[in-house]
């Protein structure tokens, strides 16, 4: 495959560039007349429920991972406009999403359970008793 046609996810993920689409339209924000009449917010759109190029466990995983940003469709959409030209903005869409499933697609390290040392312990318990005995100090004494 040609490098410049490919995105490279990580060493087992490459997203060919046919299969990103990108919509363009107008940005918000500051940028005077410029602003109203160049679409330069670029929207980048992949399938990722239908892309050929991803292995089933990794489609499985991203679809998990980033269900916060993919439609019921399955398509996976990141809107970039934080430059004033319609070429850069495609290429930080491009970089961001490039970084958005290296990140979905690290494995976790799973959570070893770790017992508190007694030291810890006795000192939970030192401060439970102070903060006890000062709350009680406060009361009334109804007597």
């Amino acid at each position: 495959m040609d490098e410049i046609r490919v995105v490279p996810i990580n060493e087992i993920v490459q997203i060919p560039l046919a299969e990103l689409s990108f919509r363009f339209s107008t940005s918000s924000g500051p940028g005077g007349q410029h602003v109203n009449k160049t679409a330069t917010r670029v929207t980048l759109l992949f399938d990722v429920a239908n892309s050929p190029s991803l292995p089933d466990e990794v489609r499985e995983r991203l679809l998990i991972k980033l269900a916060n940003r993919i439609d019921k469709d399955g398509v996976l959409q990141l809107s970039v406009q934080s430059s004033r030209s319609q070429h850069r903005n495609r290429d930080t869409a491009v970089a961001l999403f490039q970084q958005l499933l290296a990140e979905a697609l690290k494995k976790e390290k799973k959570r070893r359970r770790t017992k508190p040392s007694a030291a810890a312990q006795e000192k939970r318990l030192d401060e439970k008793k102070k903060r006890s005995e000062r709350k009680k100090e406060r009361r009334k004494d109804w007597d």
